[in-house]
């Protein structure tokens, strides 16, 4: 009739022990992949290449590639935002 699951205070430990250990893995595998993109983000378009190649238009082509990291950047920072706020709202239930 019920179906009781009897659970030792070091079964608890154990699994609370192999959570954390796989979300600090999960963090460092996530933080090290974003940084190594991020090493690589001063590229560009080939049009943008082709527009902007030449010795005189230096400056303007490291304009365009900082726009172009900051445009791909707010995405990224939106869903970090998102996330973070489910993640706290998650921790709140529990």
């Amino acid at each position: 009739m019920y179906n009781f699951k009897l659970i030792t205070n070091s079964q608890e430990q154990k699994e609370t022990r192999k959570n954390r250990l796989s979300r600090r893995l999960v963090s460092s595998v996530f933080i090290l992949v974003f940084y190594l993109f991020s090493l690589s983000a001063n590229a560009q378009c080939a049009m943008c290449r082709a527009a902007l190649g030449g010795e005189a238009n230096k400056a303007q082509a490291q304009a365009v590639n900082d726009g172009i990291v900051y445009l791909m950047a707010v995405p990224y920072i939106l869903v970090v935002a998102i996330g973070y706020a489910v993640y706290r709202m998650r921790k709140n239930k529990s």
